[in-house]
């Protein structure tokens, strides 16, 4: 990964505009708002020199990676059954999208007197979470192997959208990725996640049999098209950034599940995510929770664009 040549200097009204946006992607209604000032000087999960800093602060790989995460997470049967049947998604797609995103923030980025909490309350939500597939196989969300593919499904999504749409990552800064994110996993109970992306890919290979078409996944495609999550003036982008999360799925996962090159960026339109990801990238958003939690740990609000 290279450092982004200079920062964008936005309009001051266009600036407030895109860090109002930020905050409302992340703040879901009726939710506890999060200082990610606070307390100062207090050290997050990650360092702030970690791969996961500089990614997590680019909106259009965190939204790209994310849907890809959710699309391998509803493909595994068991996680799929629990996710919809046992979670808000589809009754407010939006809200629970969010609440996610905030959850994802505050364990990068968050205090570890917040995140640490925030993560056993999940950890004993999911305790509560069993059930059985429709084809009838038992399960449980707090099951470690389930949980295991969750983060690490999450931690691909995220790093190759980084890597294909902002900036390319070496196989060195893969290994960095999965690295960094393995014992944070384990306080949400996934042992056993890949370290590098080698191991990711075994951990792939592994699933073949495992994952399976569904028309819950077509579902959340068509969620993620129609329900808002952008301001207005970039709603456009939308639907092609859902393509994008699509085309970033590795091939052979793609067809098992029926996703033909339709549910796929269509021509020339890569060169207009890259460019996206690019610009965002030099994008300070300073009430992000990455500026924040830079400000909180005494560091420029630009630490992490320099």
């Amino acid at each position: 990964m290279h450092p982004s040549s200079s920062i964008i200097r936005l309009p001051w009204s266009v600036q407030r505009r895109l860090d109002a946006a930020a905050c409302a992607l992340l703040n879901p209604r009726n939710g506890r708002a999060i200082d990610f000032t606070r307390p100062p000087g207090e050290a997050a999960l990650y360092p702030p020199d970690s791969l996961s800093w500089h990614i997590f602060k680019n909106p259009v790989a965190l939204l790209i990676g994310g849907i890809a995460a959710v699309i391998l997470e509803l493909a595994e049967p068991a996680v799929r059954t629990g996710v919809w049947e046992h979670s808000s998604f589809r009754k407010d797609p939006m809200g629970r999208l969010q609440r996610t995103g905030l959850a994802a923030m505050v364990t990068v980025y968050g205090a570890r007197s917040v995140a640490e909490p925030m993560i056993a309350r999940i950890v004993r939500m999911h305790a509560k979470i069993a059930g059985r597939t429709p084809a009838g196989v038992p399960y449980s969300a707090g099951d470690a192997q389930l949980l295991a593919w969750v983060q690490a499904t999450a931690a691909f999504g995220f790093a190759e959208a980084y890597s294909r749409f902002v900036d390319p990552l070496s196989e060195g800064e893969f290994d960095a990725v999965y690295g960094e994110g393995a014992p944070v996993s384990q306080l949400y109970g996934a042992f056993g996640t890949p370290r590098s992306d080698a191991q990711r890919r075994a951990l792939f290979d592994s699933m073949r049999g495992r994952l399976e078409p569904s028309a819950v996944i077509f579902q959340f495609l068509e969620i993620m098209r129609e329900t808002p999550a952008f301001p207005r003036p970039l709603l456009w982008m939308q639907r092609m950034l859902v393509r994008a999360a699509v085309e970033i799925i590795p091939e052979w996962i793609r067809e098992c599940l029926g996703l033909t090159e339709y549910y796929g960026l269509r021509s020339r339109e890569g060169w207009i995510v890259k460019l996206a990801g690019g610009i965002s990238d030099r994008i300070v958003l300073a009430e992000s929770p990455a500026a924040q939690s830079c400000l909180r740990l005494g560091l420029p609000v630009t630490h992490l664009y320099a």
